[in-house]
């Protein structure tokens, strides 16, 4: 095999039972590809979740992936099903998005994806039946004393292990990743190399329950429109209008309509439907260095745990507060930045970073790894950042 398989997979039996979640992409055609070249037998699962059965959004490529999945299981010869779980995508993602918004927060559904629906309810209905559940992400797993971890990919421009970063030790220890070692490049070389239909197919881009349906038409349907002042947050001038504050999140530069830019959003009076913005008089109003946190979500292990993997500090350094060095994602990004981590006396959590973030947004997640930018060690949501 030209690119092998990460060592714990490749060393399964090959009778391992391993349900793979195939989206039609090229990325879990290729980790297909990978897997029955290794002798494995995987059934093929598409989860049908987008919105074309809602009123009005027709333009969803469900089809198109099907038919890609079809085709895949055809040229292997591997069992394929279609799981419908457009309802409980509605109730556990789709809702989780409107209601975001609405309060003025940054969603991340994609998380809540792999969370709910992918490693969850997929996991109940159908995936209990097999030992592994293998996707095309871009991540790795590795087991240290005995415990599966969630691990970066080598290539940091592809790496998705922030979008898995909200999953429990239950998940990722069934998890597989096939494509852990390559990168976007060899992965298409493969892809091409083995014939795949869907080869040269372009990735797919935003929210993955939209399709093609635009972010805001989605958000104007269920939210509506509501004008509100735009005010520059220095001098208090009022500088145009805006739809509703929820079509704005912390940190946005572009669809603002504001000429002498560039503008940034920088603060959301949602009371009030007003946004705020900033052209960089005090570049400290579009960045942060705290980051707080009301409840955090550690994969395998709690990383305040004496004896933790990631947790240098001894028993008495925990109690009296100690915090623990960390680097630190907030968006989806190849860049980490290096910071500090606390745990208060009520429970939250604080982030400190060694420089400014710019955007820090209420309802984006914290994605916290360890300084070698490998281990992932879990998320938490952000409920406000301060300079």
């Amino acid at each position: 095999m030209r690119y092998p398989l990460p060592p714990h997979i490749a060393n399964l039996p090959s009778d391992t039972r391993i349900a793979l979640l195939a989206s039609g992409g090229v990325d879990s055609s290729v980790a297909t590809h990978l897997l029955v070249e290794a002798g494995f037998r995987p059934d093929l699962y598409y989860i049908r979740i987008g919105m074309e059965d809602e009123e009005g959004f027709v333009d969803c490529p469900a089809e198109e992936d099907m038919e890609m999945v079809t085709l895949l299981a055809r040229k292997y010869g591997l069992h394929y099903e279609t799981i419908d779980l457009h309802k409980e995508y509605w109730e556990r993602v789709v809702n989780y998005t409107i209601e975001s918004v609405r309060k003025g927060f940054t969603p991340n559904p994609d998380m809540m994806c792999n969370k709910f629906i992918k490693f969850g309810v997929f996991e109940e209905r159908i995936g209990h039946q097999y030992d592994y559940i293998a996707t095309g992400h871009y991540a790795l797993t590795e087991i240290i004393h005995g415990k599966t971890f969630l691990a970066t990919a080598p290539d940091p421009v592809k790496d998705q292990t922030d979008f898995l970063a909200q999953i429990n030790f239950k998940q990722i220890s069934k998890l597989l990743f096939p494509l852990g070692y390559l990168n976007k490049h060899q992965v298409r070389e493969v892809a091409l190399e083995a014939g795949l239909a869907n080869a040269q197919r372009k990735d797919s881009q935003g929210i993955c329950f939209l399709g093609k349906i635009n972010y805001n038409d989605f958000i104007e349907r269920y939210l509506g429109k509501k004008t509100g002042r735009i005010i520059e947050y220095e001098t208090g001038k009022v500088l145009g209008t805006h739809n509703g504050f929820w079509f704005h999140t912390i940190g946005q530069r572009k669809g603002l309509g504001l000429s002498g830019g560039p503008w940034f959003v920088v603060k959301k009076d949602c009371k009030r439907n007003i946004i705020l913005v900033s052209r960089g008089y005090d570049p400290l109003t579009q960045y942060g260095k705290e980051i707080y946190i009301e409840q955090f979500d550690f994969i395998t292990e709690d990383l305040f745990a004496h004896g933790s993997i990631g947790n240098p500090l001894t028993p008495k350094e925990i109690e009296d507060g100690c915090p623990i060095p960390i680097t630190l994602k907030i968006r989806h990004t190849p860049e980490f930045v290096k910071a500090l981590i606390y745990k208060e006396k009520d429970g939250g959590y604080r982030i400190e970073s060694e420089e400014p973030i710019q955007g820090i947004a209420p309802g984006q997640y914290a994605v916290i790894y360890d300084l070698k930018k490998h281990l992932c060690f879990g998320s938490g949501m952000i409920i406000r950042g301060e300079r």
